[in-house]
């Protein structure tokens, strides 16, 4: 079977989706990744839309409040037949065991649940930054690690992590446990505002479970075909 890059589909409207959209097959069932961004002006609308399209969704939003209230949220955001959801792992484990409750809850009789997974340290952020910003004295993988242990003990899926990550948090979980891994860049491409970035096929070797690609594919000249080398790399059909 072949895996497909999620493509984050960082845009401030309906519109402008449409148009990126257009740039694909018709047939062409697609993995995109809705964030706040695009969500806070477009609504559970957008989500209706693309699943309506035949595209798989993960809904982005990283949670982080109290229990009670990511747990309603959660609740909520099921009901929206997404595929992969997410919270802040430093929200802890009660509030990611609330989270998971509330998607169960929510899941419409005959559907599946979503995937849970929780952001351990953003891909942006350096251990300099956590260290000096969040008094978080560990190294950053140190931390990392903390949190994914947390994750699996609260029930989830797994974590949003950067694949330089990803084997060391299957050596302290398990094999089956999801990193879900952004920062991906092909070779010769701009870092932009991420700190820990790799390749496909390097995130594919260390064990990336999926892979979140932005603007190598929404601001490529020919974005499907930008999409279609990325996937290949991914499922290792260039080599």
């Amino acid at each position: 079977m072949s895996h497909r890059p999620i493509i984050a589909l960082d845009f401030a409207s309906r519109s402008e989706v449409a148009a990126f959209l257009e740039k694909f097959p018709k047939e062409e069932s697609l993995f995109v990744k809705v964030g706040m961004e695009l969500f806070y002006q477009e609504g559970p609308e957008i989500i209706r839309w693309l699943k309506a399209l035949n595209h798989s969704v993960f809904l982005d939003l990283k949670l982080h409040d109290i229990p009670n209230t990511v747990e309603k949220a959660m609740t909520g955001l099921a009901r929206l037949d997404v595929d992969i959801t997410n919270v802040h792992a430093a929200g802890g484990i009660k509030m990611m065991a609330a989270a998971k409750r509330g998607l169960e809850k929510g899941t419409v009789n005959g559907q599946k649940t979503p995937l849970l997974i929780a952001v351990t340290q953003l891909t942006s952020t350096s251990e300099e930054q956590m260290q000096h910003d969040q008094l978080i004295k560990v190294p950053l993988q140190e931390s990392v690690l903390h949190y994914a242990q947390c994750t699996q003990t609260a029930g989830l899926d797994g974590v949003v992590c950067s694949a330089l990550e990803a084997q060391a948090i299957h050596q302290a979980t398990s094999e089956n446990f999801i990193c879900l891994t952004p920062g991906i860049r092909p070779s010769g491409s701009a870092v932009g505002d991420q700190q820990r970035v790799v390749t496909p096929k390097e995130a594919r070797e260390i064990g990336s479970t999926y892979i979140v690609v932005g603007r190598p594919i929404t601001q490529a000249a020919d974005p499907f075909e930008a999409y279609q080398i990325i996937k290949k790399e991914w499922n290792g059909e260039n080599e």
